[in-house]
């Protein structure tokens, strides 16, 4: 069984984290990840943009035997510092990534009449829909609590929309406009400013043996719909009100979540004229709206 070796180091002013990233691949490092070092999480960036955290941790992996200090001596002289910024370091033995991930994510219920279910796994009620998916580059496995409130509500509301059209705005992973059409929806139409999210929505689509109407916002033209929901952030989802509120039809619902408890009221106010609100749904400090189009 193989062994590996892992070096930390901690970008600062000094030392950016693509700086510390090029060195450690340049002193051989097999893999290079970065990770948050603190509790700041970033969601959602704009096409073309690689935000990095605040306190960005960022590792080498080497494959032992490795001559630690000579990687070290390597590294300070690469940067042109004195000292290296080393966080910790780690050996590691080898072991069944795959198998410890899948021991990992299990199959969660949402509501009465909703799974999200790994894919190597049986649904734990296979009469129900039962939504396979995995996590990958997209946003969205249902674990997030913004996800989990509209999971639950299109598991609690499916008679709202049996036969009907939904609309599933910032669709990331694809997974409620994957769930809608399980749950019985007629057509769902979805759209993302990330071309990676239309990629793993057809991919995850697909999977399911159903059919999702995906693309860009420049090409996106659906029709009304019965439902439209939109997982994103306070900011985009006020500046997205005019959009979003002549998405839905007469009488149809508006699901919205992304945004914190403290910022309900701001977002609900930029729709109030068109919509007739329902009580507020809290998660772990997350608020999901859901709003009814004035006839």
């Amino acid at each position: 069984m193989n062994k590996w070796f892992e070096l930390t180091l901690k970008a600062d002013m000094r030392f950016t984290a693509e700086a510390l990233d090029e060195a450690l691949v340049e002193s051989g490092a097999v893999a290079v990840t970065m990770k948050d070092g603190e509790d700041d999480p970033i969601f959602e960036p704009l096409p073309g943009e690689t935000p990095l955290w605040n306190n960005t941790l960022v590792t080498g992996l080497y494959e032992v035997p490795c001559d630690v200090e000579a990687i070290k001596a390597f590294l300070v002289q690469y940067l042109d510092e004195p000292y290296l910024p080393i966080v910790e370091t780690n050996e590691l033995e080898d072991k069944d990534w795959v198998r410890a991930w899948q021991d990992h994510y299990k199959p969660i219920k949402f509501g009465e009449n909703l799974w999200i279910c790994p894919t190597h796994l049986p649904s734990p009620e296979p009469e129900i829909a039962t939504v396979r998916l995995d996590p990958g580059l997209a946003f969205g496995t249902g674990t997030h609590p913004t996800t989990a409130l509209c999971l639950e509500w299109l598991s609690e509301n499916r008679t709202e929309f049996i036969n009907q059209t939904i609309i599933d705005y910032g669709c990331g992973s694809g997974v409620l406009g994957i769930a809608g059409k399980l749950l019985g929806a007629k057509e769902c139409f979805s759209t993302d400013i990330d071309p990676q999210a239309i990629y793993a929505t057809a991919q995850n689509a697909e999977r399911n043996n159903v059919v999702i109407h995906g693309a860009l916002p420049e090409n996106f033209k659906p029709t009304k719909a019965k439902v439209v929901l939109s997982n994103i952030l306070s900011g985009p989802l006020v500046e997205l009100a005019p959009i979003l509120g002549n998405l839905v039809e007469p009488g149809g619902h508006l699901v919205l979540a992304g945004l914190l408890d403290h910022d309900a009221a701001f977002v609900k106010g930029a729709y109030e004229a068109e919509f007739t609100f329902e009580a507020d749904k809290s998660l772990d400090g997350w608020t999901r709206l859901h709003g009814i189009k004035k006839q």
